[in-house]
């Protein structure tokens, strides 16, 4: 007798093993935040976050509710429930996971110490855990440096500003950059950019700190270092009186665009005159001369760029 359609499909699903109790429905509530970031920015706060797009189950993040951003005054010790009823909610609209920013004036709470903290929750009112909490100091505003210069120099680009701070943040935006980045940190009002090259263009902003607290930017200095700055004269010239020919030798120059050396030569109460140009070793042989006459001898260094040095110190040498 052959079974109806519908009754052999039952048997070929009881045949197949068993089903098994269904599952709950997910929860879907967001992941806690783990990165909630605050610093100081002259006279803001400034609050950074990332919303996970996970779920606590794993699932991903289909529809957020509201994002409960909180800022208030800590207490010692600390009493979660405490602070939540005193911290003061700051608005903040995200549709979706990612990066959140969000700047509060920071006067109601200058000379206190806030703790910062968020929770999400969907669209149901399901809310996550709390954050990490920020702790921060919040300061009278923090001076912006003033009167920024740029100055070429041969070691690099020199820069200089008026202000008073611990310390101060210095950045640089180059040829073919989108934005500024860090190029270093100094205790003093003056910071020395050794990695500049000549003639490309810069912009530099200065930042004043205090602990957390961070000053608005500088106004924007460009410069665009030209080499105008001449080697080092070369030091050590000796002279040694050979077999028809009057040997100097002197110390090699250090400056990575060197070109050479530039030979000159003066006779007993004359002038110097070059006698050999872009010598590119530290030592020189010269033949053409007048027998038992005195000379004086000097060697000036150049670059690349043609700028050339003082001479050396001159010697003395009475041809053979």
């Amino acid at each position: 007798m052959k079974l109806p359609i519908a009754l052999a499909g039952l048997v070929s699903l009881w045949g197949c093993g068993y089903i098994g109790e269904p599952m709950p429905p997910a929860l879907n509530i967001p992941q806690a935040v783990k990165d909630l970031r605050v610093v100081q920015y002259g006279d803001r706060l400034v609050i950074d976050f990332t919303i996970s797009s996970l779920t606590t189950e794993q699932l991903p993040v289909k529809q957020l509710g509201e994002i409960e951003l909180r800022v208030g005054p800590g207490s010692t010790p600390f009493d979660a429930s405490r602070w939540v009823a005193g911290a003061k909610e700051i608005p903040v609209a995200a549709e979706k996971p990612g990066a959140v920013q969000r700047e509060v004036p920071a006067g109601e709470w200058t000379g206190k110490d806030v703790v910062v903290g968020v929770r999400l929750s969907n669209a149901h009112g399901r809310k996550s855990p709390w954050s990490n909490l920020a702790l921060l100091q919040v300061q009278t505003p923090v001076p912006v440096p003033a009167a920024v210069k740029a100055e070429p120099t041969a070691a690099g680009v020199k820069l200089a500003w008026s202000g008073a701070a611990p310390s101060f943040r210095v950045f640089r935006k180059g040829p073919g950059e989108q934005k500024p980045s860090v190029i270093g940190e100094t205790g003093k009002p003056e910071y020395l950019d050794a990695s500049a090259q000549f003639d490309r263009a810069y912009e530099y902003i200065v930042q004043a700190l205090r602990d957390k607290a961070e000053s608005e930017v500088s106004a924007i200095v460009t410069v665009t270092p030209k080499d105008i700055f001449p080697p080092a004269p070369p030091s050590g010239l000796t002279v040694i009186i050979g077999v028809g020919t009057i040997e100097l030798a002197w110390d090699r120059n250090t400056e990575p665009d060197l070109r050479g050396y530039r030979v000159h030569r003066a006779g007993e109460n004359g002038e110097f005159r070059p006698i050999a140009e872009f010598v590119d070793v530290p030592a020189y042989s010269d033949r053409k001369f007048e027998s038992g006459k005195r000379y004086r001898y000097s060697v000036t260094a150049m670059d690349q760029a043609g700028n050339e040095s003082a001479r050396s110190a001159a010697v003395d040498a009475i041809a053979p």
